[in-house]
């Protein structure tokens, strides 16, 4: 396989990829967190945010786990998660630091910069809908 049909796979991969960290997300807000994700919601009105934030981040994850893999307006779906994935890094930074061994702010960042390049790389091949 040339390095230009190679490249034409990357949107593919990065879409399941994000996916996957979206599912994996949700499975431990639900299955593993205890207090499961009452717990989670709760923390958002402890932590000062108003209350609609919760919700916006609770879509933007539900949006990344269902739309990124199939491929359904992946640019926008990137760009919706994004400041969610930008005030996770930030909400981090400002309690831990960057550094993720410390649970800080590296992989959030990291997943922003990834959201980023889905949305400028675009749906790739095998996507359901095309942004």
């Amino acid at each position: 396989m040339n390095s230009d049909r190679a490249a034409r796979y990357a949107p593919l991969l990065l879409r399941v990829v994000l996916g996957s960290l979206f599912i994996a997300h949700l499975y431990w807000k639900f299955a593993m967190l205890p207090g499961g994700l009452s717990r989670w919601w709760a923390g958002f009105a402890t932590s000062g945010y108003p209350p609609f934030v919760p919700w916006y981040v609770f879509s933007a994850e539900l949006a990344g786990a269902l739309l990124l893999i199939p491929g359904i307006y992946t640019r926008w779906v990137s760009l919706y998660a994004l400041p969610m994935m930008l005030g996770a890094t930030q909400f981090w930074a400002a309690r831990k630091g960057f550094y993720f061994t410390g649970a800080g702010a590296e992989l959030p960042l990291v997943w922003s910069l990834l959201l980023v390049l889905q949305s400028m790389l675009g749906d790739g091949p095998y996507c359901m809908r095309a942004s």
